[in-house]
């Protein structure tokens, strides 16, 4: 795990223009994993009970599932490495740690906002959003 980082209100937003791609991409392999997984499934459930299932059936499907888990768990890392905390991939959501008026505080920003307007304590969470002064 990484050590905490602290950003002021303008590294956050310089780091907003960056992040908005990788979590568009992560948010797309999301779906893909989604799916292929349901595809997956089903296609195993399709052949219950046929009496002779070679063993590597599914290999390539699942080997695709595997590397796209494997690419998206890396995009994660990377979006993590810069200290920003992801909370929810598909809004988007994204905290920034900051010490506002000696505490600690989050700056909160979700993909589609132009930049960070909101923060809220470190307990709060989003729905103790507050709008910046």
């Amino acid at each position: 795990m990484n050590e905490k980082r602290y950003f002021t209100l303008a590294e956050a937003n310089a780091l907003v223009s960056e992040l908005e791609p990788l979590l568009r991409d992560l948010q797309a392999m999301k779906c893909e994993i989604q799916r292929k997984y349901q595809k997956l499934q089903e296609a195993k459930l399709a052949v219950v009970g046929a009496a002779i299932v070679p063993d590597d059936l599914f290999f390539t499907e699942e080997a695709e599932l595997e590397f796209l888990v494997f690419s998206a768990n890396s995009l994660l890392r990377q979006i993590q490495s810069t200290g920003v905390e992801i909370k929810d991939i598909d809004t988007g959501l994204c905290d920034f740690y900051s010490i506002q008026n000696g505490e600690e505080v989050l700056l909160c920003w979700r993909l589609g906002e132009p930049e960070i307007l909101y923060w809220h304590g470190v307990y709060e969470g989003f729905i103790g959003r507050k709008p910046l002064d």
